[in-house]
């Protein structure tokens, strides 16, 4: 009997999302999940998993979370290094959904292990990554241009939001990007999203949108360096996460589009926490098939099989648009 150990942030929508699918990603009779956190009396229950108080920061607690444990999906930020460095020196399979660079390059250092560890989990990174390596190896040497949209309407946790204001004027540069329907052309902020920096690409930007207009407005002002450094400030920083934390002009949809060269290619859906725990939870499937050692998803899973499997849970994919040219989906 294997069990998955999902440590995440009580206050995490995508957290209890993933660690939600996780409890789906084999029978119950094959898999246990157990969702670890310091306060998981505060967060609601997951249905068919077991909750574990924890501080990821303790060793001690941290080991005896581990003991009988076959993966570890890690959904919180702080401590990531530490988790997986425990995980693998044991044995344990780690997947991690985190989209900064610093982190994802400290797991990164970790080698000789048996065990597999998978970074750039979720949408953006994730989605981005499979999308970016697909058009990319049919645009070889062309500037590689993601846009993630995401719906300003859906219900972030305070881990999310306050990684969002984390981000505000890390990165310059704005464009316009095309979305499929309903959303069209949009112009996108670049942000420190993990995948153009993870990615190895010689050429390669992610952009963020939102699906109100109104709400990217205020991001492109608030991501502008100079105003980005005073919403950072001490005073300021609770205001700057309340105002970003109750941003809900729009719907809960989400539209991912890259494109190189002449090729374009795009995923969509909705709720984009959701569609994170799914994504995980068809990594976690893969786990054995998978070599050992730590990559990022893309370097591990093919993207035309794997996203073409994460389609049929309702997603919309089209791998071969070419701009003026309708493609398949």
């Amino acid at each position: 009997m294997g069990e998955v150990f999902a440590g995440r942030r009580s206050a995490s929508h995508a957290g209890r999302d993933v660690a939600f699918d996780a409890a789906g990603a084999s029978p119950a009779a094959q898999r246990i999940v157990i969702v670890g956190g310091r306060h998981p009396e505060n967060a609601r229950p997951v249905p068919g998993a077991i909750p574990l108080r924890v501080d990821l920061t303790d060793p001690a607690q941290l080991d005896a979370a581990l003991d009988g444990v076959d993966s570890v999906l890690m959904c919180a930020e702080p401590g990531n290094v530490e988790v997986a460095r425990a995980a693998l020196a044991r044995g344990i399979d780690y997947v991690d959904v985190s989209a900064t660079p610093s982190v994802l390059a400290g797991i990164e250092g970790l080698a000789g292990t048996d065990a597999t560890a998978v970074l750039s989990v979720g949408i953006a990174p994730g989605v981005t990554n499979l999308l970016a390596r697909h058009v990319s190896s049919r645009a070889p040497g062309e500037p590689v241009r993601i846009g993630v949209l995401l719906g300003s309407g859906e219900k972030h946790g305070a881990a999310a939001v306050g990684w969002t204001v984390d981000g505000l004027g890390q990165e310059r540069g704005s464009w316009e990007a095309e979305f499929p329907a309903p959303y069209g052309r949009r112009v996108v902020h670049r942000f420190p999203f993990s995948d153009q920096h993870t990615l190895g690409l010689p050429d390669v930007r992610t952009g963020l949108a939102l699906d109100s207009r109104a709400a990217t407005l205020m991001l492109g002002i608030a991501n502008r360096p100079w105003l980005a450094r005073t919403l950072h400030r001490p005073m300021l920083r609770p205001l700057t996460e309340r105002v970003f934390g109750g941003l809900h002009l729009g719907g809960d949809g989400f539209a991912v589009t890259v494109e190189a060269g002449g090729v374009r290619a795009s995923f969509t859906g909705s709720r984009q926490s959701r569609a994170t725990g799914i994504f995980a939870a068809h990594v976690i499937r893969h786990l054995p098939d998978l070599r050992p050692g730590v990559a990022h998803v893309e370097d591990l899973l093919d993207p035309v099989e794997f996203l073409t499997g994460l389609a049929a849970e309702g997603f919309g994919l089209d791998l071969g648009e070419v701009p003026g040219v309708r493609g398949g989906r």
